[in-house]
């Protein structure tokens, strides 16, 4: 009796065990499914050197028109072109008709799709090369998509995604409250991932809906030490704010040979970092001439001061700085022309699904920056959200009917009647 005992509460035991296993994995989230492309990546795309520099000048004007749209908000911006333009031309895969048209036109795709993707990808594996400095110099990007596990997208539309930009479709769920929770986390920790965990909760709670079918994402990270390093120790220095104000800050310094040009109301400096990847081109206006220079900047007078820049000795005075920028962009993007894509009745994203049932709601994009002695981190990440179009609600007054007309301000009924034959 006693062995019987004994044996009846090991099984109790073990099954409650088991039971709690089985709970505490129930309540681990499960890496999303993935809806992949048969297709690998093309890790040696066909694009000419000169598609490529076509992707990199109209990032450049995009980058400037988009600048122009967001100069006139207060306090300092910072944003990643490449990563708002890499998560549109996914998007762009898509599009058609009208809606096509006016992307292209907006974020300068100049190429035919069929070389625009290819080119991208060319430029994003050149990105990505590993850089010979090591730890001195990091520069990658990354995309993913996040579709509803029950939503048919177009076979064509996930081949030019993975083969182009590396990425297959997670399959989540946008329906159900609590599995929508799960998705939005499931793409902040991504970003976090691909960022050093600089980019924290690119989607903010209530920006899904039951109505979201697709999240495109970009993340860019970026870390360089300066070719040549500032002095260690920085004082305290005077910075002119643009009313005219004097306020203390950390003002780095260096005395170096320096490409330095001296404009016409302007001077500029690059400054290299270890590798010779990247630079970084600071501009400064003359005194009071701030907001005139930033008006007029294109993306072709960059290119002009960058290319006027001649080795000098320069003794440079630079601000420690370090912020964060966090932009909701539909609307200075339908301002450069793309109105179509978040227009429920006028979008067309039918090459990613076979009909134009998907439009954009939200272009969220976060950025940060932190500029020391040593050099430059930098992360941004873009997310993309489309939701379905919403059927219409269907009226036929093709029956007797009643109607009114009423003064809007007041409610009066000013005429009321009925149609029982129209003829």
């Amino acid at each position: 009796m006693p062995t019987l005992t004994h044996v009846h509460t090991s099984t109790r035991l073990q099954a409650a065990v088991l039971l709690l296993a089985a709970l505490a994995a129930a309540c681990v989230p499960r890496p999303a499914a993935e809806a992949r492309s048969d297709l690998p990546r093309d890790t040696a795309p066909a694009a000419a050197p000169a598609e490529v520099g076509a992707i990199a000048q109209g990032n450049n004007a995009f980058a400037l028109d988009l600048y122009q749209q967001l100069r006139a908000e207060d306090g300092n911006l910072f944003f990643s072109p490449y990563s708002l333009s890499s998560a549109l031309a996914m998007t762009y895969a898509g599009a058609r008709g009208d809606t096509e048209a006016q992307m292209s036109a907006a974020l300068h795709y100049t190429l035919p799709q069929t070389q625009l993707h290819p080119a991208f990808n060319a430029l994003d594996l050149a990105l990505n090369t590993p850089s010979s400095q090591g730890a001195a110099f990091t520069l990658r990007t990354a995309n993913s998509l996040w579709g509803q596990d029950d939503f048919t997208f177009l076979p064509a539309f996930l081949d030019t995604l993975a083969q182009n930009y590396g990425a297959g479709l997670q399959l989540v769920d946008y329906k159900d409250e609590a599995a929508r929770e799960r998705a939005r986390q499931a793409i902040n920790d991504w970003v976090a991932g691909q960022t050093e965990d600089k980019i924290q909760d690119l989607i903010a709670e209530g920006i899904l809906t039951q109505d979201t079918r697709l999240v495109l994402a970009n993340a860019i990270y970026f870390q360089g030490d300066w070719e040549r390093p500032f002095n260690p120790e920085s004082p305290q220095g005077n910075f002119t704010l643009l009313s005219g104000e004097s306020v203390s800050v950390t003002m780095m310094s260096r005395r170096a040979e320096t490409l330095y040009v001296d404009g016409e109301g302007y001077q500029a400096v690059a400054l290299p970092y270890q590798g010779g990847r990247a630079e970084m081109l600071v501009i400064v206006p003359a005194p009071g001439e701030f907001e005139t220079f930033e008006q007029s900047l294109t993306a072709a007078r960059l290119s002009e001061i960058a290319a006027s820049l001649q080795p000098s000795d320069v003794k440079l005075y630079l601000p420690r700085f370090s912020f964060e920028t966090e932009l909701a962009l539909a609307e200075p993007l339908a301002a450069l022309g793309m109105t179509d894509a978040f227009d429920p009745l006028r979008a067309d994203f039918s090459a990613m699904t076979g009909a134009p049932d998907l439009v954009i709601k939200h272009v969220i994009h976060k950025a940060i920056v932190a500029v020391d002695e040593l050099g430059t981190e930098a992360a941004a990440a873009t997310g993309i959200v489309m939701e379905i179009v919403s059927m219409p609600q269907e009226v036929r007054a093709d029956r007797p009917f009643l109607f009114a007309i009423r003064d809007t301000d007041t409610g009066a009924v000013l005429f009321l009647g009925r149609v029982v034959d129209p003829r």
